[in-house]
């Protein structure tokens, strides 16, 4: 396996796996590779400087392995860091942003929910999305602390991750949201847990295919090509937690290793 790759694909952990599975189902010939920085996941916590400064070291190293593109799969980071990451970079740089849109258009009753984290729903970003797309429809928000924990262990399906999703979906629906919002790249891996809390009468919007599409059409602007379906993936945190959660969202075997140093300032 070469230790070049042709996408680098960022997030705070393990959620925007969920992103990387559809862009390998576009781009099944590209090199990946992808830094989840679990030891400070989650980003909803951290100030936006800090979230500036881990997202532009961890591009800085996907740069270094030879990436033509950046994709910051998590929408905390988005909505902090891309505005910087793209005056600094040469590449590319695609970002992430909660379905408002789409989920303004397919509501019946007009009212939608947006689970996410606090960072997301504090964002200007997020503000000007509502804004700009919104309109007349209801928007009920709902941070949900703990979920992307949940996501990063593998525990997907206990019965204290469905006690916690019920938690946060049920007021929503009760406030009469026909339509949820996924607005965090690790919630993905919760859908049967949320549609189940849900029922079957509220339809389940996230971006992650709509981004992978993006992604393909810059992909292609810059002459496309490849360096074979290879993925590369490392951790600022725990080796052994990135290999477990790899088996259970991945795929079993999935080459890891750990950040050297700090996994910021100095590089792979």
């Amino acid at each position: 396996m070469t230790d070049s790759i042709d996408i680098g694909v960022l997030d705070s952990g393990v959620g925007g796996l969920s992103v990387l599975r559809e862009i390998r189902g576009l781009l099944p010939d590209t090199a990946l590779g992808y830094i989840a920085d679990s030891a400070f996941v989650p980003y909803g916590r951290l100030s936006a400087e800090t979230i500036i400064e881990r997202t532009c070291a961890l591009a800085d190293i996907v740069v270094a392995h030879g990436a033509r593109m950046v994709v910051v799969a998590c929408n905390t980071a988005t909505a902090a860091a891309v505005p910087t990451l793209r005056t600094r970079l040469e590449v590319p740089v695609v970002g992430m942003e909660p379905a408002v849109k789409p989920a303004a258009q397919a509501t019946r009753n007009g009212t939608i929910g947006v689970l996410a984290t606090v960072g997301t729903l504090n964002s200007a970003r997020f503000a000007a999305l509502l804004d700009r797309f919104a309109g007349p429809v209801e928007v009920i928000t709902q941070p949900c602390p703990g979920l992307v924990e949940c996501v990063e262990r593998g525990d997907l399906d206990s019965p204290e991750t469905r006690l916690l999703v019920r938690r946060f979906v049920e007021p929503v629906v009760a406030g009469g949201a026909d339509t949820l919002i996924l607005g965090c790249t690790h919630y993905p891996f919760l859908r049967p847990v949320i549609e189940d809390c849900a029922g079957p009468g509220v339809a389940l919007v996230d971006t992650g295919r709509a981004v992978a599409r993006q992604v393909a059409r810059v992909w292609e602007s810059q002459g496309g090509g490849g360096s074979g379906g290879s993925a590369r993936f490392w951790t600022s945190g725990s080796l052994a937690q990135l290999r477990h959660a790899l088996d259970v969202l991945w795929a079993p075997g999935a080459t890891a290793a750990t950040l050297p140093g700090d996994g910021g300032t100095n590089h792979a």
